[in-house]
């Protein structure tokens, strides 16, 4: 997908100092602006829940984004990250190939594949293993990514296997993967949209997805 990032505050839920507030009033406007539903932990999860990043089109539209569940993840050298209990929740509108907003191009179709390269992707980005000289993370990631991009090409093959849970208390089959960093999923809601989800010390089996009520309660 032919897209940018905008990376929203760092904060978990809680008291805003008065610098805080703009910034992430601009982080909540970046979801408001989705014409999709966003997806997140069904209530059955009561932990921390946050706003992560929303990434758009050459032309602002809003095509997929992550909300953040447990403790806000870090990359970290000394291998404290693993004690870390999170799970994001990437949604990504279901649209066919199209032309771009300002006509300069053509985007790709959004399909399960890209829930999952986008979950995949977002996994890396927190993972940093220890043994590694962080001058070398750079490679090691451009690495990893690109292994991660195939492997959401393939999604019919291992190391992917299937896993049902519920989606708006309807069970739907994703397709997920383990790793020595933490585990990827991603299927298809009934809303128009794809689901990827990526964590860490947190168990995929037993959780549930449902459409968010109201994206502001995650600022």
């Amino acid at each position: 997908m032919e897209t940018t990032s905008r990376i929203d505050t760092d904060g978990v839920p809680g008291t805003a100092t008065a610098e805080e507030v703009p910034a992430k009033r601009r982080a909540v406007d970046g979801y408001l602006g989705a014409t999709f539903p966003w997806y997140g932990l069904d209530e059955a999860f009561t932990g921390p829940r946050w706003l992560m990043q929303v990434g758009t089109a050459a032309d602002g539209t809003v095509q997929h984004g992550a909300t953040g569940h447990g403790d806000e993840p870090s990359v970290k050298s000394d291998g404290s990250a693993d004690k870390e209990r999170f799970a994001a929740v990437i949604t990504v509108a279901a649209s066919p190939v199209r032309r771009s907003g300002d006509g300069t191009g053509v985007l790709d179709a959004t399909t399960v594949s890209s829930a999952a390269w986008l979950a995949g992707s977002g996994l890396l980005a927190y993972t940093w293993p220890p043994q590694m000289d962080h001058t070398l993370r750079d490679d090691w990631l451009d690495q990893q990514t690109e292994t991660a991009f195939t492997l959401a090409d393939d999604l019919g093959s291992a190391p992917w296997s299937t896993l049902s849970l519920p989606v708006d208390g309807v069970p739907v089959e994703f397709h997920y993967r383990e790793s020595e960093f933490g585990w990827v999923l991603a299927g298809s809601a009934h809303e128009g949209v794809h689901i990827g989800a990526y964590g860490r010390g947190m168990s995929a089996y037993g959780l549930g997805f449902a459409a968010i009520k109201d994206i502001e309660t995650y600022a």
